[in-house]
């Protein structure tokens, strides 16, 4: 029997280092065959994580956030649109208009096409602005948009293909198959589906735990794999079933059959701190995805939740699963939870704070990129008593 190890059982070894300067490590890197960030750092598919304002912020910072699928085929569609085009339905209203047209308008448009179905904040309002910083239209070319991964998440039953050709026609170059479990008749059938009905779009498929799961999904023509079953911080699968697997060793497994076909992986789930983001880009990971790291910030979906009365108040905002009783709506296959998580103002300074771990992380092992790091990383495993260390002393959980 195989022993597998994840992110705490492991650290990294530091090395003799040149890099003079940790901003000018390059931190880019491929997201699909062709398609690249200036940032290893993906947001999650969950519709408490990823829709317009954080997949634009993502955009803004280097990454990609992939606008989640548990919306109508029109909502994801319009929501990717906002993604890279200006947005002046409510604008055009006319400047000959008062504010209180302006208003209704914009609150129309709020409830129609924003998941939660609730009147916007205070927040919202200040940044009307932000809805108009898009390209041009012009500006779409082939070029352009190759450099700007714009993604969204797609499943493998019932109307995947008009939702995946409508969200093609809206901008999105980069299809995500978001499944619980790749290795599936059903995913690579979609997969070979959208590749022969879409050719001009790139599909990242997965979840995938395995050599084998890698390979065959690899085979069925994805352009990028993401790695990782049961560890995701809500995610109840392996209590329920039984199944999954740590995800250094996942890592470092699937990571090698990847190489062989050229093709980038996403390590997603079980990562709970910036160190364990750069734990999985040392065991060969292109990029990141993050959801609970992301969960609770401005750009998420949902509204502030004040708990508490002032002075001693204090704001959250919801966290749940996609496969959660809170996002089913039902008892049926619930592999996931919910909860409520502190309120964390914006996104850019989380992100930022992330970049610059990873780059003091490439500074220790002397790797000016990525594939130098990958090339240079070496883990040791610790023990318990090394992991409670490698806490800041007096904190405790």
């Amino acid at each position: 029997m195989k022993t597998y190890l994840t992110y705490d059982d492991v650290n990294i070894v530091p090395k003799f280092s040149e890099v003079l300067s940790r901003e000018n490590v390059d931190l880019s890197t491929r997201f699909t065959k062709n398609t690249t960030l200036s940032i290893p750092i993906v947001s999650s598919p969950m519709d408490t994580v990823t829709e317009y304002k954080m997949a634009r912020e993502m955009l803004d910072m280097g990454g990609v956030g992939v606008i989640h699928r548990f919306q109508s085929i029109e909502n994801q569609a319009e929501q990717m649109k906002r993604v890279w085009r200006q947005w002046d339905s409510w604008y055009n209203i006319g400047g000959d208009k008062d504010r209180t047209d302006h208003t209704q308008v914009f609150e129309d448009w709020y409830k129609g096409v924003y998941h939660w179905n609730s009147p916007p904040t205070k927040s919202d309002y200040e940044d009307l602005h932000e809805l108009l910083w898009f390209a041009d239209e012009a500006q779409r070319d082939e070029d352009y948009w190759s450099k700007r991964p714009l993604c969204a998440a797609i499943g493998t039953t019932g109307d995947y293909l008009e939702r995946a050709q409508e969200l093609v026609k809206n901008g999105c170059n980069v299809l995500l198959i978001d499944v619980a479990h790749g290795h599936h008749k059903l995913v690579g059938d979609a997969l070979e589906k959208i590749k022969n009905d879409i050719p001009r779009v790139e599909v990242v498929a997965g979840n995938i735990a395995t050599r084998e799961g890698a390979e065959f999904l690899l085979q069925s023509g994805a352009d990028g794999i993401r790695v990782g079953i049961g560890n995701g911080s809500l995610c109840e699968t392996r209590i329920r079933t039984g199944v999954g697997l740590p995800q250094v060793s996942t890592l470092l497994d699937v990571v090698t059959i990847c190489d062989d076909f050229d093709v980038p992986c996403i390590a997603d789930g079980g990562i709970r701190n910036i160190g364990d983001v750069c734990k999985g880009l040392g065991c060969g990971a292109d990029s990141v995805m993050l959801g609970s790291l992301l969960s609770g910030t401005k750009e998420s979906p949902g509204q502030i939740e004040k708990i508490g009365q002032w002075p001693n108040e204090k704001l959250f905002k919801k966290y749940r699963g996609s496969a959660s009783r809170d996002s089913k709506g039902n008892d049926k296959n619930v592999e996931g939870n919910h909860k409520v998580v502190p309120y964390k103002g914006k996104v850019h300074r989380l992100l930022s704070d992330i970049k610059d771990g990873i780059r003091s992380s490439f500074s220790y092992v002397g790797a000016n990129n990525l594939s130098e790091y990958h090339s240079k990383v070496e883990f040791v495993r610790v023990t318990q008593a090394g992991t409670i260390e490698a806490k800041p002393h007096l904190i405790r959980d």
